[in-house]
């Protein structure tokens, strides 16, 4: 009896953490959007947003390829930020429709980089860094580490 509650607890633990935690890129450690806003706002780090779909996608795949599997860009992220996947395969909930909306996503992927107050963030330039697009990895550190730098001010 005691091994049979065991497995159900752990099995409860699992299904929490597949949600958005490894399932997608198993060495970033992913969030689901209201954990990972809490956790973003109390740590005060800027958060990673990923719409995407597990499998199927070029884009989505070019990421889990070329960047989420890039060790030197897995830990920045998982250091600075606070990385938070969304199913796209999945039906979202209404704090993820929102989210999505706000920024345009179409049902479609997209990825964005947040404050902790949860407010997108800008390049440069003034534009606000949301890719619908593949984000080549030197690019993408360079928006890590930009991302970062603004967080600190």
């Amino acid at each position: 009896m005691r091994r049979v509650a065991l497995i159900i607890l752990s099995l409860f633990f699992l299904s929490e953490s597949l949600s958005a935690e490894g399932i997608y890129a198993e060495k970033v450690n992913w969030h689901i959007l209201q954990k990972g806003l809490e956790k973003a706002k109390l740590e005060k780090k800027p958060i990673l947003v990923d719409f995407g779909i597990i499998k199927g996608c070029p884009r989505c795949d070019f990421l889990l390829r070329n960047v989420y599997s890039n060790d030197v860009i897995v830990k920045k992220i998982n250091s600075d930020f606070v990385p938070v996947f969304i199913d796209l395969s999945k039906e979202l909930t209404p704090a993820e429709k929102a989210l999505g909306e706000k920024y345009d996503y179409k049902n479609d992927c997209l990825l964005l980089f947040l404050d902790s107050e949860g407010n997108v963030m800008r390049d440069p330039e003034g534009k606000k860094l949301c890719f619908i697009d593949k984000v080549e990895p030197d690019v993408f550190m360079k928006y890590l580490e930009h991302v970062k730098s603004r967080s600190l001010k």
